[in-house]
């Protein structure tokens, strides 16, 4: 099992933006993530991974927003097996230019459909669609019924 960080933000435009970190084998573009960490609850875990990984922080979200699998690569044996990743949502209030692994990995804000056309795990996209789906939902203002009224 796993922890991930969803982190995001609103860009100055206003639109929704992720950010996401590369790998450190394959360079290729995923979420902040990592195993428990000894005292601390889930949550906090992943925002711990979110410090170290991109040099985020934020007030991490108590729930997940869901859970994905992939093939995790054992270095030490060689095998490739399923690992789970609970994924946290993080809105991020501040970004540090140094970070315990700011040479080791590439850290960058995408807009929303960027983000999902840069992850290669299907599980992960479809967690980010739905809490895309889920805020865009929120923002939207309520629209005013008009009604009509009929001279008698």
């Amino acid at each position: 099992m796993q922890y991930g960080a969803l982190p995001y933000r609103l860009g100055e435009s206003g639109a929704l933006e992720f950010l996401l970190v590369t790998t450190r084998e394959s360079g290729r573009w995923i979420i902040p993530k990592g195993g428990p960490i000894k005292g601390l609850k889930p949550s906090k875990s992943a925002a711990q991974e979110a410090f170290e990984e991109a040099g985020i922080r934020g007030t991490i979200g108590a729930k997940p927003l869901g859970v994905f699998t992939f093939d995790k690569n054992m270095r030490e044996t060689g095998l490739t097996v399923p690992c789970e990743v609970r994924v946290y949502p993080l809105p991020v209030k501040r970004q540090y230019k140094i970070y315990p692994e700011v040479s080791e990995r590439m850290a960058r804000w995408f807009n929303a459909q960027d983000t999902l056309d840069a992850l290669k795990d299907a599980g992960l996209r479809e967690i980010i669609e739905l809490f895309v789906a889920r805020l865009t939902a929120r923002r939207k203002p309520a629209k005013r019924q008009r009604r009509r009224i009929s001279a008698a």
